[in-house]
């Protein structure tokens, strides 16, 4: 049967959740926060959801776009999902070559796409021009079973844990330190969080975003270290980011953050926790690792150049 390659359109949200559930069961994805991207996607991302549909049934999907925050011009991205089972029929590559096509229009000059590292991912990759740069790690924890660390008896002096909801007034602290730890982050494409009205509608109004099981860690007044919590309203929980202010680190601030947070998010019945990480973000790992995260799934991000 004949592999077509379109638009997202709202009706397709169901199939598309399972879609993306199917190929990454270690992300956190829902029918709200999917459409919640496809409506408020910044102008300048040049946005695309696609889809790849045969005898009427979705069988791919690809988020497409613009890195319109990086400091290097010509940046995009793109990552096509293939249901298992359903592969090597040509959808992957005709949702690439429409990717592409629609990113070359707007000006791209390096399209950055994970692969995750399986023979099949790998070998697709290299057949389409692109190389590999950098791999990372999705890792896993059993909040039903594996322990958790306790919290301090007694927080260091002038030490406050606070939810993300006790800044729903006034979130740009939270943005200022988002900023500041981003930029730190290993990783192809530098970004730069500078657009506060920008951040305020794609992370602090994020559907997924729980600013209740979101922690974070005030000294003397000021934002030192936070941990953002991602979830599906029912069971699984994600780390959508952890960091420390350049100014407070080497204290603990982030396992603090963390052991917090986790505590609550199964205190509140939340039964796995994810997270991802650079290979090359060796703190963060370490942090992980003490936590109790076991790696469940290993990308390789590849890059390919247009011509």
């Amino acid at each position: 049967m004949t592999v077509t390659v379109r638009d997202f359109r709202t009706e397709d949200a169901p199939a598309v959740v399972a879609l993306r559930r199917a190929c990454l069961p270690f992300v956190v994805v829902t029918e709200k926060d999917l459409l919640f991207e496809v409506a408020n996607a910044n102008p300048a991302k040049k946005y695309r959801l696609l889809v790849a549909e045969e005898a009427g049934e979705v069988i791919g999907t690809a988020h497409v776009g613009i890195a319109y925050d990086s400091e290097d011009p010509g940046q995009s991205s793109v990552t096509p999902h293939v249901l298992p089972g359903r592969r090597g029929r040509g959808a992957g590559s005709l949702i690439l070559k429409t990717a592409e096509e629609h990113l070359a229009a707007h000006g791209a000059t390096s399209v950055y796409a994970w692969a995750l590292e399986e023979p099949g991912s790998l070998a697709f990759a290299a057949r389409h021009g692109y190389r590999p740069t950098r791999p990372a790690r999705f890792q896993s924890l059993d909040l039903t079973g594996d322990a958790l660390p306790e919290l301090p008896a007694v927080l260091p002096a002038g030490v406050v844990l606070r939810t993300g909801d006790a800044y729903a007034a006034d979130p740009r602290p939270l943005f200022e330190a988002d900023a500041e730890v981003s930029s730190d982050e290993p990783g192809d494409i530098a970004t730069t969080l500078d657009d506060y009205e920008d951040w305020l509608n794609h992370t602090w109004n994020h559907p997924c975003l729980d600013r209740e099981l979101t922690t974070v860690v005030e000294v003397d007044g000021q934002v030192a270290a936070f941990t953002s919590a991602h979830t599906d309203g029912a069971t699984r929980y994600a780390t959508g980011m952890t960091g420390t202010r350049r100014a407070f680190r080497g204290r603990g601030l982030a396992k603090l953050a963390k052991t917090d947070s986790l505590r609550r998010a199964r205190a509140a019945g939340y039964q796995e926790a994810f997270t991802s990480n650079d290979a090359d973000n060796g703190p963060m790992l370490a942090v992980n690792r003490w936590f109790g995260y076991r790696v469940c799934a290993t990308e390789v991000r590849h890059v390919r150049e247009l011509s």
